[in-house]
């Protein structure tokens, strides 16, 4: 058993409670962090007078080394050690002596970890970004080819108004907006080093955390030692977001897959993003959609256990928290995959235009057009209803759209109708004159179009 402790102890561990302490098994995914944090914990320690230069020197050359034996294979982590930070420490001792003793100086393995897991979660949030950008992007591309693709725009799940395929991928592109600002809030908030905390009430070594926190990029350290080793926030912060993206991925899978049945078919997803059934030859199964929908729990989960986990924990550090990584860890390797995984399905999908269009006519989205048409004549709009409703009925009955209904038979419900309702009643003519900000007309559309290709183009920077 590889610990960093043992000295007022006077057995060995019980091999159970060893097992159940030791977090080696899972925090072994940021010994490139953690390996980070302690050459730039050395250099500020020489800087200070604290380290010689040869000492430092001897202590990040035996660091780097560890490094590129982890990378390249010949030195494997094992659950000898008791967590990642003995490991590094224990091979560095092994490597280089006892100058490698003096790695652990001015610093607690409470504030030690609190830094390993800021840098990990900063540098995911980084990935996450680019995955949610790259997501935008394929988004503002359908938009532009889809313009004139109309369908019908639904409430209730109910078809309600004609919109454009290009306007409902809005909707998305709004959300994923949102996403990616949170993530940027995040970053910011987070972006402070706790490393020179201690276990909770700092060191008597003379630290230079400003130096610290320079040569790990953070904007400076953090101004409570100890909030700096007892937060999660920003664990916590990170699993809302990502809850909330897979929300919006998982609603925007529900539509792909009502779209993609035999009783919609406005879109056929590729068959690289398809499966097969097992008995039935002819399914063809939007499989990944599913299991992106099914995920959306397993994020919410890692969310409400943290705050479970956090909410009776008095300050600074508890074992607790050991308990913040499985949970952060698998929820950011969930979301990365389904959000490259949605961005290919829906790059990839044919789209059936034609017949978007007819469900759009059949679906009697344009009847508030024909309301509107009437109270442009002169009819009060709550009379223009009632009639609209009647014509509606009277196609219902003859299973026809108002596009099909005979002009004499608009006339008997309502002489004020004239051979042009038809064209007021067009998908063409019923978006196009949708045209203010944040409507389906392709005037509004080039507009908001014109925003995000400025928005993307910063953001591809």
């Amino acid at each position: 058993m590889a610990q960093l402790w043992g000295g007022r102890f006077t057995k060995e561990t019980d091999q159970l409670v060893y097992n159940f302490n030791a977090s080696i098994s899972f925090d072994q995914k940021f010994y490139k962090q953690d390996i980070r944090g302690s050459i730039a914990h050395v250099t500020m320690l020489a800087a200070s007078g604290i380290l010689t230069e040869a000492e430092r020197d001897q202590i990040i050359d035996g660091l780097n080394s560890i490094l590129t034996d982890v990378k390249n294979g010949t030195l494997e982590i094992t659950s000898k050690y008791e967590d990642i930070h003995s490991f590094v420490e224990a091979n560095l001792i092994d490597r280089i002596g006892d100058t490698g003793k003096k790695l652990h100086t001015g610093r607690s393995r409470n504030d030690q970890v609190a830094l390993d897991m800021k840098l990990y979660v900063r540098d995911e949030i980084v990935e996450i970004k680019a995955l949610v950008l790259e997501l935008m992007n394929t988004l503002h591309s359908l938009m532009k080819e889809h313009i004139h693709t109309y369908m019908p725009g639904f409430t209730h799940l109910q078809k309600a108004q004609p919109i454009t395929l290009a306007h409902h991928f809005g909707a998305y592109m709004e959300m994923f907006k949102r996403d990616y600002g949170r993530l940027c809030d995040i970053y910011a908030r987070m972006n402070y080093c706790p490393l020179g905390s201690g276990a909770l009430a700092g060191t008597t070594y003379p630290l230079d955390r400003e130096l610290t926190a320079s040569l790990l990029d953070f904007a400076g350290p953090t101004l409570n030692s100890m909030d700096s080793v007892a937060d999660r926030d920003y664990c916590i912060e990170l699993l809302s977001a990502l809850s909330t993206i897979m929300m919006h991925l998982s609603r925007f899978s529900e539509e792909i897959i009502i779209w993609n049945t035999n009783e919609y078919q406005f879109v056929e997803l590729d068959d690289a993003y398809s499966t097969g059934s097992s008995i039935m030859p002819q399914k063809k199964n939007p499989d990944i959609a599913e299991l992106v929908r099914g995920k959306t729990g397993r994020v919410y989960g890692a969310l409400t256990s943290l705050l479970t986990t956090m909410k009776g924990i008095p300050l600074a550090y508890n074992k607790d928290m050991q308990e913040d990584k499985e949970f952060t860890f698998d929820a950011i390797d969930t979301v990365k995959g389904c959000i490259a995984l949605f961005n290919g399905m829906i790059k990839t999908m044919t789209v059936n235009k034609d017949r978007m269009e007819a469900s759009a006519k059949n679906g009697f989205t344009n009847a508030t057009d024909a309301a509107d048409y009437l109270v442009n004549h002169g009819v009060p709009f709550r009379d223009a209803h009632g009639i609209v409703g009647e014509l509606v009925l009277a196609c219902i009955e003859r299973n026809i759209s108002l596009d099909e209904l005979p002009l004499d038979d608009y006339k008997a419900i309502c002489p004020v109708f004239e051979d042009d309702i038809y064209q007021a009643i067009s998908m063409e003519e019923c978006v196009n004159k949708r045209n203010t900000i944040g409507a389906p007309g392709p005037e509004a559309m080039n507009k908001i179009i014109e925003i995000n290709e400025a928005y993307l183009k910063d953001l591809n920077k």
